[in-house]
């Protein structure tokens, strides 16, 4: 946990210092433009950051009073150019630290248990949050986008689960309850952590999709421009379409999750489907994210709808494995409490 502060803190850092270069280079594109009307500034901004170069003052179409080019390039624009930051190198450098160090203590774990350390909530959150650090991490190689900035969300929230399971949740090893001794339990909580991995990483993106559709919303004004770290980072639509792409992932696993866990329900119980809490709570966080690929597929749900749709899915999730677990009783009550 003091490796992943570190890391948190780095990415917090690198966050002020982007906020830092995007006011610098707003105050740089606006010193020859201290004349000109508002409106102009905030299209040269728009221009300088897409890396264009803008149209002569007063030469866009007018509406309402102001450049429609502009406010076109002030809703397109790209972000504000960032250089190579040592912090973010040494905050990366940390997490992978902090996942080696989170990898062997949860596989020390599982050897003095001598079986997968899956039986509790303790042990759940300590594969679980492993699970999102290893998701982020091989994001990161796979996806062409740099998403690095969203390391302070991520170990932001892997130190908040792993803060609350070491206080809150944590038990001596024992012996599993013959229910979970089963080779579905290596199957369908391996499957399930991975969903919650992805869901994950997807409201972390989703939430950065609001803030930054909220800055996109006021952009017109130069203090917006300058003062924010998100000029630094893609706009809403490239952030909602990477959190579409990763959710579905995550959707895909966690319908296999149902399935495995009907029929591990069948093996240990002798019915598919019993009505559980656990069971019900697991058929909702499926049915919110197929509303949402639904509602953004179909029906054009897009923008803050269809982020907030995925915060509410990720709520979903967070809600079944604390509240569910320790207040409703059921056939799937093993917090270990």
């Amino acid at each position: 946990m003091a490796v992943y502060a570190v890391a948190f803190i780095a990415y917090s850092i690198d966050l002020a210092k982007r906020s830092a270069a995007s006011a610098a280079e707003a105050d740089a594109a606006s010193a020859g433009t201290a004349s000109e009307p508002a409106s102009e500034r905030v299209e040269v901004l728009a221009a300088a950051a897409a890396g264009t170069s803008a149209p002569a003052p007063g030469s866009g179409a007018r509406v309402g009073g102001r450049d429609r080019s502009a406010k076109a390039g002030a809703a397109t624009s790209a972000p504000v150019s960032y250089g190579r930051s040592p912090v973010l190198r040494v905050a990366v450098a940390m997490t992978v630290i902090a996942w080696l160090l989170h990898l062997s203590a949860t596989v020390l774990r599982g050897i003095a248990a001598e079986r997968v350390p899956w039986a509790n909530m303790y042990e759940f959150a300590l594969t679980g949050t492993l699970v999102i650090t290893t998701v982020f991490l091989l994001v990161l190689l796979v996806v062409k986008t740099d998403l690095r900035f969203l390391g302070t969300f991520v170990t932001g929230l892997v130190l908040v689960l792993l803060g609350i399971a070491t206080v809150n949740f944590y038990v001596s090893v024992v012996p599993l309850p013959p229910a979970l001794q089963s080779v579905w339990l290596v199957i369908h909580v391996f499957v399930a952590t991975s969903a919650v991995g992805f869901f994950a990483l997807g409201f972390a993106l989703s939430v950065v999709q609001l803030m930054q559709a909220r800055r996109e919303a006021v952009v017109a004004t130069a203090d917006a421009v300058k003062k924010s770290f998100l000029a630094t980072l893609p706009d809403s639509v490239s952030l909602e379409n990477l959190a579409y792409r990763v959710n579905i992932v995550g959707f895909i696993l966690w319908t296999f999750t149902l399935m495995a866990g009907a029929i591990w329900a069948e093996k240990a119980w002798g019915r598919y489907w019993g009505w559980d809490t656990k069971e019900v709570w697991t058929f909702i966080i499926w049915v919110v994210y197929a509303g949402y690929i639904h509602a953004r597929a179909t029906r054009g749900w897009r923008g803050s709808r269809s982020a907030w749709l995925a915060i509410i899915g990720f709520s979903a999730v967070l809600f079944n494995f604390t509240v569910v677990n320790l207040f409703f009783k059921g056939l799937h009550a093993y917090s270990g409490l």
